[in-house]
């Protein structure tokens, strides 16, 4: 969409991300490259990525009525970012073009799996505050906001302050920045992993997840989800107090790109249909267990009937 055709109409959405879209430029080599060095690579892989753009295949995959705010440029990785949302049935009249070209991820990966990524935000960095009052329709036609920080903080602050009544926001604080206290307010939930957690809460972090859900409870936020891997995940409500820990089902990981962004989109959206928390983040870590058994990123997103079922997740 062009930044003049703003008309976004007024359909209800389940779930609403905005966020970022990077094209996702891979190459295998034998040995990442010392300083002055060239080293030969694989033939480049091109995959579709960003938080913004997995989520929002992660949750029309799973069945949910969703739309992407996003920006990204006019060439060649902007459209394979744009047919990569609408195959997956996503609603991209929000995806603003133009203005930078498509933010990418150059990542060389070697034979032990390591990868060195660098990122250039491109179109991602130019989604502004302005861009967020233009689609006001859009937030007003959505049950959840998600959003990430791959885009400015100034975007996600008025993404905050755009909510419409009765809306619910579930930010993940990736990568980690500090947040303005009205943001950390409107969260419901604030879904952080381990490393995320930690950075947030710094010195005063703790030593258990129990300890940093309270923890982060008290800077602000309405509720918090903290997501642990092979563990599940644990869930904060700030109404109530109380902290549940959700267990995972068991399953051979082979890759867990993309995972934490399965996980997220999966939870937003079950709390749009109205699912209490603990509920939503049951599910979700059923998503993110299916994702991890599969390569790659938005490739690896289950479908609904892809999803473990919850007899099959072990007692904690």
């Amino acid at each position: 969409m062009n930044d003049s055709d703003r008309d976004h109409g007024q359909d209800r959405y389940d779930l609403l991300v905005v966020g970022s879209a990077n094209a996702d430029l891979v190459v295998g080599v034998e040995r990442r490259p010392a300083a002055g060095e060239t080293v030969l690579g694989s033939d480049l892989a091109v995959h579709p990525g960003g938080k913004g753009g997995n989520q929002a295949v992660a949750a029309a995959r799973l069945g949910a009525r969703t739309a992407l705010l996003a920006r990204v440029g006019d060439d060649a990785h902007g459209r394979l970012l744009l047919e990569s949302q609408r195959a997956a049935g996503v609603e991209t009249a929000g995806v603003l073009v133009g203005g930078a070209p498509t933010g990418v991820a150059l990542i060389t990966v070697d034979p032990s799996g390591d990868n060195s990524i660098v990122v250039s935000p491109g179109a991602n960095a130019r989604l502004s505050p302005e861009d967020i009052r233009a689609a006001g329709a859009l937030f007003g036609a959505a049950r959840v906001v998600s959003v990430q920080l791959e885009i400015p903080l100034e975007t996600v602050a008025e993404v905050a302050g755009a909510m419409s009544p009765g809306s619910r926001l579930v930010l993940n604080p990736s990568p980690p920045a500090p947040l303005p206290g009205h943001v950390l307010g409107a969260c419901d939930p604030l879904v952080v992993n381990e490393h995320e957690a930690r950075y947030m809460l710094g010195e005063s972090a703790g030593s258990t997840p129990q300890e940093w859900a309270r923890a982060l409870l008290a800077l602000g936020p309405r509720s918090v989800v903290i997501t642990l891997g092979a563990a599940g995940a644990l869930v904060a409500d700030g109404r109530t107090g109380d902290v549940v820990p959700v267990p995972s089902p068991k399953v051979e990981a082979v890759d867990t790109t993309g995972a934490g962004d399965a996980f997220t989109a999966a939870l937003a959206w079950r709390l749009g249909l109205g699912e209490e928390l603990t509920m939503a983040a049951a599910f979700a870590v059923r998503v993110g267990a299916a994702a991890v058994t599969r390569r790659g990123a938005q490739e690896s997103f289950p479908t609904a009937d892809e999803v473990p079922a919850a007899a099959e997740v072990a007692a904690p």
